[in-house]
């Protein structure tokens, strides 16, 4: 089996590892080992397909013009409607 070292772990992340294997009582080996393989989908009976990204080559396509009416179009749905929130009893 190989080993890893990984680096630039800091006191925040050292922490909340600790904590969570703690919780999980596991050690933090073995919570990063299973957090390792849950993420790249090796986990029994995962699913192995991989991660799709189609609508990748979308991201940050739209020039600055077409921000600003996609902005104007939706305003709308920024505005609350305060008779929607009030409570039958106000």
């Amino acid at each position: 089996m190989a080993a890893i070292s990984v680096r630039g772990v800091d006191d925040q992340l050292d922490a909340a590892l600790k904590d969570e294997a703690r919780r999980r009582g596991l050690s933090v080996n073995r919570l990063v080992l299973d957090l390792l393989r849950q993420e790249l989908g090796l986990s029994p009976g995962r699913d192995r397909r991989p991660k799709r990204h189609d609508l990748d080559h979308l991201a940050g396509s739209w020039a600055d013009a077409e921000v600003a009416e996609f902005e104007r179009n939706t305003a709308e749905f920024e505005q609350i409607d305060e008779a929607l929130w009030r409570t039958s009893g106000s």
